[in-house]
């Protein structure tokens, strides 16, 4: 290599960390305010639709009813402990004396990227939330202007809204939901207008001064034992670990097409920080290997009814007691949920979610990767 070669290689390679180091993770975020589904719901849909969610519900950690379709904590809490932030708040619960300085969950169970149906689990779709967060944003900055300090305490001011970070975690459902009615090549063709929709809902945040865009894939839908009690009966439609085979190829797919829109996100506003996470990978080696990393049962549910292999029935969720068949049964929780990956069918135990937490903390399964932040793992609580 001549020098005059040489003198443009190292420009190159120092123009490429330059460009690193400007879109690099910081995690010294002044809020952070999620979107999302059950994954990480923190009461939303429990308080906008009025509904029920007692123990075994939250029994984990928090010894009552936590509003979170888990046994305790989910992913969303341990990465919020892991930056030494307070749990988020749900937009909707009006009770408790919520306090919304650091952030607000405007996640709801059920939800959607594509707008809501008279049939839909949830009316929260991704578009409604990113509307909640703008009147959040209006009202609150409205609020802190006209009353002086008395709601410094409880509302984010105005430079936390650039400075905050934009958790984006939903498109499970518009997948697993679209199965019940369409043939696998009909759900891979609707994916490219689910994820028109999310890119509008990016611009929609990114226009309201969001610059920092946490966003997670989708999970490997045909291990949930929701998916395979319904559409894996036949045992040719199962891949080797006992997941049903066109879920997850539908989830693959997803997952690459949204990739390439964070790239694309990234690239058409580069003074935005996009960050993919690959929940899909972290989630399916899980299972693949769960005995390695502590667990017995990978796909099993620990609240629900019928024993192996799956203890689910979908007449039957977890807590509930009816009568099936005519016998009164009810849907307990097993003994140890830290031994299970899957709580009731849908959703994943606190253990589980531990887990995929601090592999995500590891920083090799995200896009741009931070493995540099290394010492940022170590604050995570368990």
């Amino acid at each position: 290599m001549n020098i005059t070669k040489m003198k443009i290689f190292y420009v190159i390679v120092l123009f490429i960390m330059y460009i690193k180091k400007s879109n690099s993770i910081d995690f010294n975020y002044l809020a952070a305010f999620n979107f999302g589904d059950s994954n990480s719901d923190t009461g939303d849909l429990v308080a906008g639709l009025g509904i029920r969610l007692d123990l075994p519900y939250g029994q984990s950690s928090f010894k009552t009813s936590s509003q979170r379709f888990c046994d305790g904590r989910l992913l969303i809490d341990f990465l919020m402990d892991a930056m030494d932030m307070p749990f988020l708040n749900p937009y909707l619960d009006s009770l408790g004396l919520p306090n919304f300085k650091k952030g607000c969950n405007f996640a709801a169970a059920g939800s959607t990227i594509l707008p809501a149906n008279p049939t839909s689990v949830s009316p929260f779709s991704f578009d409604l939330q990113i509307s909640q967060f703008i009147r959040f944003k209006s009202r609150a900055l409205e609020l802190l202007s006209k009353t002086g300090r008395k709601y410094e305490r409880y509302l984010p001011p105005v430079d936390y809204y650039a400075k905050g970070l934009y958790m984006i975690d939903i498109g499970q459902n518009d997948l697993a939901g679209a199965f019940y009615s369409k043939s696998l090549d009909q759900v891979i063709a609707s994916i490219p207008s689910i994820l028109e929709t999310f890119e509008v809902g990016l611009k929609r945040l990114y226009e309201e001064g969001g610059r920092n865009f946490w966003i997670h894939n989708t999970g490997p839908l045909g291990c949930l034992a929701q998916n395979i009690a319904k559409f894996g009966t036949d045992s040719t439609k199962l891949d080797e670990f006992g997941c049903v085979s066109s879920h997850n190829q539908a989830a693959k797919l997803f997952n690459l097409q949204l990739h390439a829109l964070s790239n694309k996100f990234q690239a058409q506003f580069p003074d935005s920080n996009v960050t993919y996470v690959d929940i899909f990978s972290i989630k399916s080696n899980l299972i693949a290997n769960y005995s390695r990393f502590g667990f017995e049962n990978p796909l099993m549910a620990c609240c629900g009814v019928g024993g192996a292999p799956l203890n689910y029935d979908s007449r039957i969720t977890c807590g509930q007691t009816k009568v099936l068949d005519g016998i009164s049964l009810t849907a307990k929780a097993c003994n140890d949920s830290s031994e299970y990956i899957n709580w009731d069918g849908i959703h994943y135990t606190e253990a589980a979610n531990h887990f995929v937490s601090s592999q995500i903390l590891t920083g090799k399964y995200s896009d741009p990767p931070f493995s540099d932040q290394m010492p940022f793992f170590l604050s995570l609580k368990f």
